[in-house]
């Protein structure tokens, strides 16, 4: 059973770890909509099976799936993925499910964020999206992990946490009016840290060009221990994602975090620019109120957006131009740990990447 608690994580004495801090598992949920996933969701189908696959080798892994795709998504998995049936709006575990939390004993506990689909009836990506509004929830319940109900719109991809105080966020995203309008800067870092168990926020600026989740920083930059910062890069001064890129570099390394460490930065490279084919866009059945796909557009593709397993980094094959170069730096991040490539194409095409489809539950 998960209880509902109505204080805040913070005054529980709860944190949530960093991402490269062990886990217990992973959630996954199966992509289906034809108006985001082309072909029906075959493709992204495969692809979300071949990182649940690379995952689960290094810790297990949970497919949430409706009814109407259980057999097929419980025939295309091993038999060691668990498959539930959840009903959800779409496949973005990471910004649907809950931010998990522990207390540093055998305490584990979630924080249900209000979700409106990236923006709401303002720039939102589709409508309705109750059921990604509920999947948290229904998440904790699985994971018998009581549940804190927070006060604000929020996704996971939007944040990252040193596991030691310090949030990472994007004011593109978590300051936009579609998401909570009527708050300032400094109430949303008083709910961060009411519910994260931190202590201080470093605001970049903008996220990846074109992304259309108005910004969020997984896909940016994101801590690979405390103390060090991971941020997608390009040389090329042509590219619009270069001016973004130096302006998160200056701020991190004016920043300090919230044990007073000034940051290292690593530079990994950017993928692309990788652009929709325009038989791409024709296999997405377009739907009035949902994103449109069109042939041509810029995909926001970077290698930050990976997946920090306990023993293994699953990163996505974007570009064969950078990918071996891109595993080489996340190698020297993380020593000791497995890198592994899965293609992610298919991913990108529906707006995210491997990080945007997973949600690690920390081991408690």
């Amino acid at each position: 059973m998960s209880a509902t608690i109505a204080s805040t994580p913070a005054a529980d004495g709860y944190r949530m770890p960093g991402e490269f801090e062990p886990h217990g598992g992973c959630w996954m949920a199966w992509p289906e909509r034809p108006d985001n996933w082309r072909l029906d969701a075959k493709p992204a189908q495969r692809a979300f099976a071949a990182v649940a696959e690379a995952i689960n080798a290094d810790e297990p892994v949970t497919m949430a799936v409706s009814d109407a795709e259980f057999e097929h998504c419980r025939a295309a998995l091993a038999p060691s993925v668990r498959v539930v049936e959840i009903t959800t709006d779409d496949a973005w575990m990471r910004d649907i499910g809950p931010t998990f939390v522990v207390d540093g004993g055998a305490g584990l506990r979630g924080v249900d964020w209000q979700f409106n689909a990236w923006g709401g009836l303002e720039g939102g990506l589709y409508s309705p999206w109750d059921h990604d509004d509920r999947a948290a929830q229904k998440v904790l319940e699985i994971e018998r992990a009581d549940r804190y109900r927070a006060p604000i719109v929020l996704e996971g991809g939007s944040i990252h946490v040193d596991g030691q105080g310090t949030v990472l966020t994007t004011e593109e995203c978590l300051l936009n009016p579609n998401r909570n309008p009527g708050l300032t800067r400094q109430e949303i870092e008083r709910v961060l840290y009411d519910h994260l168990g931190a202590e201080s926020v470093i605001w970049l600026g903008r996220g990846l060009y074109n992304d259309e989740t108005d910004g969020h920083v997984d896909n940016l930059a994101c801590f690979v221990k405390p103390g060090v910062v991971l941020l997608s890069w390009t040389e090329d001064e042509s590219d619009p994602t270069r001016a973004i890129a130096r302006d998160a570099l200056e701020r991190l390394e004016h920043a300090t975090d919230a044990r007073g460490r000034t940051l290292e930065v690593i530079k990994i490279p950017a993928p692309g620019p990788l652009l929709m084919t325009e038989e791409e866009a024709k296999g997405v059945t377009p739907v009035a109120g949902t994103m449109p796909r069109r042939g041509g557009d810029r995909m926001a593709a970077s290698y930050v957006n990976f997946y920090p397993g306990t023993g293994r980094i699953v990163f996505p094959l974007l570009d064969e131009r950078f990918d071996d170069a891109a595993a080489d730096v996340l190698r020297g991040c993380f020593p000791g740990r497995e890198i592994v490539g899965v293609p992610a194409r298919e991913i990108l095409l529906g707006g995210g990447n491997i990080h945007c489809i997973t949600q690690q539950v920390p081991a408690a």
